[in-house]
């Protein structure tokens, strides 16, 4: 009796211990580290495509602070990426907050970051920090920079410098499965990258940006010497990789040279595939028209996409200007820009 009593029980148990559901899972945990509280965004003098937005408001999503600044090279290839992660993450979970601020005086200008948000189709909320204050606030050094803050508001991941997206994509799956407990699309965004915003040509890159205003002008090899933020003609001959000169009568100030007489002229000798200037007309609603040859003859297929086959261009706004995109072997070129109207400014040069 006591034999078949515990056979049974036994049973019992062992069925009893069958039928039990399994223990949950832990909730999915994130490897990425905890870096820092966000700091929020205090400071910015004015919101664009969205009301001010506080970090309390954001607790809950992952959010993406992007600092940038409308006519760095850098930052405009990451836009399209940017851009494309706001719109794939949306609904799960992600917020992007751009944070723009600028390099140049002509940055802190609403109506040129205005114009640039409308160029590049940018629709997630920015922060204008005219002041700096963000930029601050962050620590932040570099353009772009990214931090990636977690759904309780601690920053767990960081990124300076375009370039990586496949590991910035990653580390926003991860944050947005641990916010949710639920898996993420696992692709990876491939967004269209036309013009200057196609991704440099690292492997053939010769040449560094050049500052063309005195505060942090280097290799300038006009042989007069300048004359801060006074006229002065002057002339450029031959040139050596990477040194640059001017040619006519300019101004050069702290931050650019501005083209006091028309015929005016910048000369580079450089080797990337593209060529990009900062370029003004030197107050709102001028234009100017420009000339671009290459070895002294128009570029032709070298092209830029702001210029034509000719070298013929006009510079509207202050902005980034693509002069060149050399369409064959990348070799080192004579590259210049003649301005046909007073007035221009001229900023620095960058390449891809």
């Amino acid at each position: 009796m006591t034999r078949i009593s515990l056979t049974l029980a036994s049973i019992l148990v062992a069925g009893a211990a069958a039928a039990a559901p399994a223990a949950p899972a832990a909730p999915y945990r994130s490897p990425l580290p905890v870096e820092g509280t966000a700091p929020g965004f205090d400071g910015a003098v004015t919101w664009l495509n969205s009301a001010p937005l506080t970090v309390r408001q954001l607790r809950g999503k992952v959010v993406l602070v992007d600092f940038w600044t409308y006519s760095c090279i850098n930052c405009i290839r990451t836009v399209p990426y940017v851009r494309a992660w706001a719109g794939k993450y949306k609904d799960q979970g992600l917020a992007v907050v751009g944070v723009h601020t600028p390099e140049f005086k002509f940055e802190q200008d609403l109506t040129n970051v205005n114009a640039a948000v409308g160029r590049f189709q940018i629709d997630f909320p920015i922060a204008v920090d005219s002041n700096q204050s963000i930029w601050q606030a962050w620590g932040n050094r570099y353009w772009p920079a990214y931090y990636l803050v977690d759904a309780n508001g601690k920053i767990r991941y960081k990124q300076f410098g375009e370039g990586n997206y496949d590991k910035m994509e990653r580390a926003i799956q991860s944050l947005l499965a641990e916010a949710s407990g639920k898996p993420v699309d696992s692709g990876l965004v491939n967004p269209p990258t036309p013009a200057e915003q196609m991704q440099p040509d690292l492997e053939r890159l010769g040449s560094g940006e050049a500052y063309i205003g005195y505060r942090q002008a280097a290799n300038f090899r006009s042989p007069e010497r300048v004359r801060e933020d006074r006229p002065q003609q002057y002339s450029v001959g031959a040139l050596q990789l990477n040194e640059w000169g001017l040619s006519g009568q300019w101004t050069v100030g702290a931050e650019s040279a501005m083209a006091v007489q028309p015929d005016a002229a910048v000369a580079h000798r450089f080797s990337a595939r593209d060529l990009h200037l900062v370029l003004g007309p030197g107050k709102a609603g001028a234009s100017v028209r420009i000339k671009v040859t290459l070895d002294g003859q128009p570029p032709g297929a070298d092209h830029g996409a702001d210029i034509d086959a000719e070298g013929n261009g006009v510079i509207t706004a202050t902005r980034l200007y693509q002069l060149v995109r050399q369409t064959g072997k990348v070799r080192q070129r004579r590259f210049e820009i003649r301005f046909l109207d007073k007035g221009a400014e001229a900023y620095a040069f960058t390449f891809g």
